[in-house]
């Protein structure tokens, strides 16, 4: 890195001067600076709070890996490079869809719930070993999981947009075979954006196509799911299961029925805790910062025009 690096990008952290960020910029000998003075914003508040940028402002980064609020609210430009997280924190993401895809089948949310009951738990009890897992929209955190469901002993059906191959899967297939392999899994997480096209990807149809011994996960976004049709879904026995970390709307009204389902797990969006987002977030920065000053290409760039 040259000598010049903090006059040659000067970065303004905003609203806050997160501590894990500013260090991760700093430790590059880049300089924090108001973002009046700035070449580059690291913005970690909400889309609503979003500033009005001057054309001295090039990059963007911003906090989060969803950028739906962002492009709702008429954020995003085409006047300067835009980066998000997408992947930054696909490693939290997988370690908790695969906690919460083992405890429901190891029934111990089931044990919590109704303590010693041989039963009915010891017969509900399923493994990862030889069953098969599909990951909807398998993209980074796609990547990170796969080769956790391997290492229990699951083959791993990989479906994402382009039908690229996933490293660690056994299998990696385009979106437009989901109902295919929905058919074929015995149990799904959800990893995909929120888009028009994927909103209530799983409805009362979809969900038909499942087993009765079929979990679902889902560690991505809430109206990914038809939440309503996951409920009758849950009564009926179509599913045996589902562990949820987002719903729609988040948090679920105090009354919500999924409170009620003793067969759904519900985590409070802790895939990866808002507490500790700029502390996974800071070494990628980090790493993009130095790339911007060598002019080398951004890690997770944003296309404005895109849904995510």
């Amino acid at each position: 890195m040259s000598s010049d690096a903090s006059v040659s990008l000067p970065v303004a952290i905003e609203p806050d001067q997160d501590r894990h960020l500013v260090a991760a910029v700093e430790a590059g000998g880049v300089v924090v600076v108001p973002l009046h003075a700035a070449r580059a914003l690291v913005w970690i508040g909400s889309p609503a709070d979003f500033p009005t940028l001057d054309d001295t402002i090039e990059w963007v980064a911003l906090k989060t890996a969803g950028i739906e609020g962002f492009k709702d609210a008429g954020v995003l430009d085409d006047r300067r490079r835009w980066t998000n997280a997408s992947g930054f924190y696909a490693a939290g993401c997988a370690e908790h869809a695969l906690a919460l895809l083992l405890a429901g089948l190891r029934q111990i949310d089931t044990s919590v719930l109704l303590g010693w009951n041989d039963d009915v738990i010891p017969p509900a009890v399923r493994t990862l070993r030889g069953a098969t897992v599909a990951i909807i929209g398998a993209g980074g955190i796609g990547r990170e999981l796969a080769p956790r469901l391997r290492a229990c002993g699951a083959t791993v059906i990989a479906v994402n947009r382009s039908g690229r191959p996933v490293d660690g899967a056994d299998r990696t297939v385009s979106a437009e075979h989901t109902e295919q392999v929905l058919a074929e899994t015995d149990h799904v997480v959800l990893a995909a954006p929120s888009t028009a096209a994927t909103r209530h990807l799983l409805n009362d149809r979809t969900l038909a196509l499942l087993k009765p011994h079929s979990w679902v996960v889902n560690v991505a976004r809430g109206p990914l799911i038809d939440q309503d049709a996951l409920g009758r879904a849950l009564r009926a026995g179509t599913i045996a299961g589902a562990a949820l970390d987002v719903t729609d709307p988040e948090p679920p009204a105090a009354d919500d029925p999924l409170y009620g389902y003793p067969n759904l797990i519900l985590t409070p969006h802790i895939a990866n805790p808002a507490p500790g987002l700029t502390r996974e977030m800071a070494p990628w920065l980090a790493e993009n910062v130095r790339r911007f000053i060598a002019g080398a290409a951004l890690l997770s760039v944003v296309d404005p025009a895109a849904d995510y």
